[in-house]
């Protein structure tokens, strides 16, 4: 029993041009962007900075589904794992890029003694940002950082090691599988501890010091969640097509576009939940932020990102044929993932370039590089090792997996 990947030409052509196309925008940017005024060098690092730590925190989505579905003992998953472990395989790769980018623009980025990204690098008298450099400083910035992505960059090889590791094993001994529940609730406590805690607070929340949410870390949390699934179910169909996933049927794609559709109400809960506690407060800290974004040049970002996240899941993902076809699943997947590329564009750019806002061939060539990244780097591990997981406890569930 095989099902071995072979990484099409098309598919090296589409992200080898992909590469190509953020390659040269970047090479513009530096060019045109870096030599302009404070405003254009902070698009140029600022965008970095967004889709850098977007796609790293779609790709931890993987190792986060995985680990989630081994402890509720959930076999649904079984028939695509290898999947998500070849997205969370990957994890170090985009946790380095990011890495790179967010210690360029703390050590490195410097208009006439101000860094205009992470403001709290330099306070100069500021008695809030002072007040706040127990956290807020770079030597807890770099030990932060360079922990949790090692962390991520650990788990996500560790499931893919303990799966393959699995095929080896004695038919039907289960120890393995007990291995990697256990490593699964490690893996959750580190996750409770990063990304739902004080990574987003550092990496993206930072970006505008003097504004705070406690909500914060549970709306990234979802919107990233979201985002990550749609990229699960993306990888899968397109396996598919290919004549892989012989096990994969409408039923696992049901799953998909449950998690795709209540992740995405859940996304709409907690940015209504942050919305309306900061408007009613009524609080000049908090209301600062809404109010840069919902009624200044931001505001056509704002109301896109509610129709775009919300208004389209909830009309087009609501039926139970719409999760299980492949055109409309495949599609709605694509929306999201731009869609919550936007969130996260809504979330960090506003608070550095105020009214000096831009949404165009920078941050698409960005965007494109990253996707070509993510192709290449995924489809490689794809085809690295059968996408059956053979031996696994579940297999034979999932086979028979009735939504």
């Amino acid at each position: 029993m095989n099902d071995q990947f072979q990484i099409p030409a098309s598919l090296k052509r589409t992200s080898t041009a992909l590469m190509l196309i953020g390659l040269l925008t970047l090479i513009c940017g530096g060019v045109f962007l870096l030599k302009g005024d404070e405003f254009d060098k902070t698009r140029f690092w600022i965008v970095l900075l967004q889709t850098s730590v977007f796609f790293l925190m779609i790709s931890l989505v993987s190792i986060f589904i995985q680990a989630a579905s081994t402890l509720a003992q959930g076999s649904w998953i079984v028939a695509y794992r290898r999947v998500a472990e070849a997205i969370g395989a990957n994890v170090w790769v985009f946790g380095t890029i990011a890495a790179v980018i967010l210690f360029a623009i703390v050590f490195g980025f410097d208009i006439n003694g101000h860094n205009k990204i992470y403001e709290w690098v330099t306070p100069h008298g500021d008695k809030i940002l002072e007040g706040k450099s127990i956290f807020l400083n770079s030597k807890m910035f770099v030990g932060f950082t360079v922990v949790t992505i090692a962390l991520w960059a650990f788990f996500g090889h560790k499931f893919r090691a303990l799966s393959l590791a699995q095929e080896n094993a004695p038919k039907n001994s289960p120890r393995i599988h007990w291995q990697t529940v256990r490593w699964a609730g490690v893996f959750l406590v580190v996750y409770a501890l990063t990304q739902m805690s004080t990574t987003p607070w550092m990496w993206l929340m930072s970006v505008q010091p003097h504004w705070f949410s406690t909500m914060f870390s549970w709306y990234t949390f979802a919107s990233a969640f979201v985002s990550g699934m749609s990229l699960i179910l993306l990888w899968v169909v397109y396996l598919k097509n290919q004549g892989n996933l012989i096990f994969v049927t409408k039923e696992h794609m049901h799953d998909l576009g449950k998690f795709m559709f209540a992740f995405s109400i859940f996304w709409t809960y907690t940015w209504f939940d942050q919305y309306m506690l900061i408007w009613y407060g009524n609080i000049p800290e908090e209301t600062v932020f809404f109010t840069l974004r919902q009624h200044g040049p931001y505001a056509i970002f704002f109301y896109s990102n509610i129709v775009i996240n919300f208004v389209m899941p909830i009309l087009i993902l609501m039926t139970r044929p719409s999760k299980r076809n492949y055109f409309t699943a495949t599609f709605m997947a694509m929306v999201l993932i731009f869609g919550h590329w936007l969130d996260f564009y809504q979330m960090v750019v506003p608070g550095p370039m105020g009214d000096h806002w831009s949404l165009g061939w920078y941050e698409l060539g960005v965007l494109a590089l990253f996707s070509g990244i993510m192709m290449i780097c995924v489809s490689h591990s794809l085809a690295k090792y059968s996408l059956i997981p053979k031996n696994n406890v579940y297999l034979k569930e999932s086979i028979v997996h009735l939504s």
